[in-house]
């Protein structure tokens, strides 16, 4: 059993699609599925509480609205305050930084403070969204998956992505968007032995979460879309709006977490149920994720002062709530936000063009080229908008907007993403150099050297003797077959570098103290990847490492320089 579990281990060290990296995507998926439906149902559960109707803050009376932020704030506290304040980071940016400095593994206490805080805040009326507590726990389950089994580190983090898909597939029950969403995001990769497993979750996920709670969206009820030709030019110009907006909000955003990160967490979480509540009290339909904002937008011919009220109210709340600290997603918010900026629009528009629902054509371009402008996700945006309508008739109008805001955010306005301005803002590892991110999609169980001859606390003259004389003297000759180790003072050497050795030569022993270098070996674990082989070596660019299973003493294989080298200038693993 131990040889076929190092065998699977060894397999999953290669960056290629397997049944068994398939088989754990489904079981992590499955996973990550149901724990973000437990996570949905426990928000549920809280907001039956006192809520008709899910995200409807309109039933709850003035107080009530005034009062809950800043009950659901001191939850959160004192819910970090158990845990450690330190373990208050979560969301997507999180995530996004502990896949480059952790491989994907997430500590607990982190995600204890995503499940629990983010249903406090979301149930609360904070206007943060469910997919970032969402991608946090997916990538949180999955990751425990494989350090469990402890799987090379490469095939980590592909888990780590599969339960992130699995877990937005289980929110929004978009199994296309969520996969682009990882590929395009996440990993920022298309390679087809991270997409067929992350396809294959997406799946599972969607399927959980349509047991559940049916296989409707939240968004079905658009009617035949009514866009033509003759409203291109209005798009164009609705495009134009929401770039800019986007970029906006964004560097908003991020001057408001610049500011605030030299305040304690209490003052700020504080301040931010303080301003919801403020503007819930007078805008009770900008409280929650978006889904009140967008049935607001969609369900009622309001009038253009009361959305243009609802949106500077549903902008201001997202960004002190996310700039604050408080815990929850981003898309969710700018998919209302940009549905009120449709609104808006649609609400000018239909009175100079003709269309009976331009209206609601004009939310659902919005919300699209809202998304792909501040999250820098022109796909994700575009496939989460026709899989949660419905309306494939959406593709052409929606590829202009979503390109042209697009275009305006990040040429004109010089907008990044969201993402990655808050991990800059909070001076989180989210880049490493191209040669680092190459090798850490190879385990290095799938490349070392296992033929090994190891001798014990001997010298190099002793070492030379017994080569010539072990019945394994014939490796020695040719280097690629195996190499010899020897463990003095308790540190493990290697032969490299060895010329052919003719063992029917004269001065044999003057030859090969010649030809025989010595390498002091460093350790690292079996999970490792080439990634943290190179950065061992590279700066004596020679050298090994050797990869040892649980004990730092037990030498299983070795891992050369010239190994890394040759894949590095050639792509050739050896």
């Amino acid at each position: 059993m131990m040889i076929s579990v190092a065998a699977i281990r060894k397999h999953l060290a290669l960056p290629n699609t397997s049944w068994q990296i398939c088989l754990l995507a489904i079981i992590g998926g499955c996973a990550s599925a149901l724990l973000v439906v437990l996570f949905t149902l426990t928000i549920e559960g809280i907001q039956q509480l006192y809520l008709i109707k899910r995200d409807n803050y309109n039933s709850l009376d003035e107080v009530s609205r005034f009062d809950l932020p800043i009950i659901g704030a001191l939850i959160i506290l004192l819910i970090a305050w158990l845990t450690g304040y330190k373990y208050l980071r979560t969301g997507i940016p999180f995530v996004l930084h502990r896949l480059k400095v952790a491989h994907g593994v997430i500590p607990f206490k982190n995600t204890l403070n995503q499940f629990w805080g983010s249903a406090i805040a979301i149930a609360s009326g904070f206007s943060v969204g469910r997919e970032g507590p969402a991608v946090h726990l997916g990538a949180a389950c999955s990751s425990y998956l494989g350090s469990v089994l402890k799987l090379p580190y490469n095939s980590v983090r592909t888990l780590c992505a599969c339960g992130i898909a699995a877990g937005i597939a289980a929110t929004f029950n978009t199994p296309i968007a969520a996969v682009i969403f990882v590929m395009e995001v996440i990993m920022r990769e298309y390679k087809v032995h991270i997409f067929v497993p992350v396809m294959l979750a997406s799946i599972v996920g969607s399927l959980i979460t349509q047991s559940v709670f049916g296989t409707s969206h939240n968004f079905q009820y658009f009617h035949t879309i009514a866009l033509e030709q003759q409203h291109y030019l209005s798009l164009v110009l609705l495009a134009i709006g929401l770039g800019i907006l986007a970029a906006a909000f964004n560097k908003y955003l991020v001057l408001i977490i610049k500011q605030s990160v030299k305040y304690h967490i209490v003052p700020r979480l504080l301040l931010a149920a303080f301003i919801t509540s403020t503007l819930g009290y007078l805008v009770p339909g900008a409280m929650g994720t978006g889904y009140s904002a967008i049935d607001i937008s969609l369900t009622s011919n309001a009038q253009l002062g009361f959305l243009f009220s609802l949106l500077i109210a549903k902008l201001l709340m997202t960004m002190f709530a996310l700039g604050l600290g408080i815990p929850g997603g981003i898309i969710g918010p700018t998919l209302g936000i940009g549905a009120i900026t449709g609104a808006c629009a649609g609400a000018i528009a239909i009175q100079v063009l003709p269309g009976e629902h331009l209206s609601n054509d004009f939310i659902l371009m919005g919300m699209a080229g809202f998304m792909a402008a501040s999250l820098n996700a022109p796909l994700a945006a575009l496939l989460a908008v026709l899989e949660l309508s419905g309306q494939l008739e959406l593709v052409v109008p929606a590829m202009i907007v979503i390109t042209i805001a697009s275009i305006v955010s990040r040429q004109l306005c010089k907008n990044e993403s969201i993402f990655t301005m808050q991990l800059d803002a909070q001076n989180l590892l989210y880049k490493k150099p191209p040669i680092e991110e190459s090798l850490q999609n190879i385990g290095a169980l799938a490349v070392m050297k296992d033929n090994l001859l190891i001798l014990e606390q001997a010298s190099t003259r002793t070492i030379i003797g017994e080569l010539i004389n072990s019945h394994e003297s014939q490796l020695i000759i040719n280097k690629e077959a195996a190499v010899e180790i020897n463990k003095v003072n308790n540190y493990y050497w290697a032969q490299l570098d060895v010329e052919v050795v003719d063992d029917e030569g004269e001065d044999i022993d003057h030859n090969l103290d010649k030809r025989l270098i010595l390498h002091k070996l460093i350790p690292i674990n079996h999970q490792a990847t080439l990634a943290e082989a190179y950065l061992a070596l590279v700066e004596q660019r020679s050298g090994a490492v050797y990869i040892y299973y649980k004990d730092i003493n037990d030498c299983i294989g070795l891992v050369t320089f010239e190994q890394l080298r040759i894949y590095l200038v050639e792509g050739k693993l050896n």
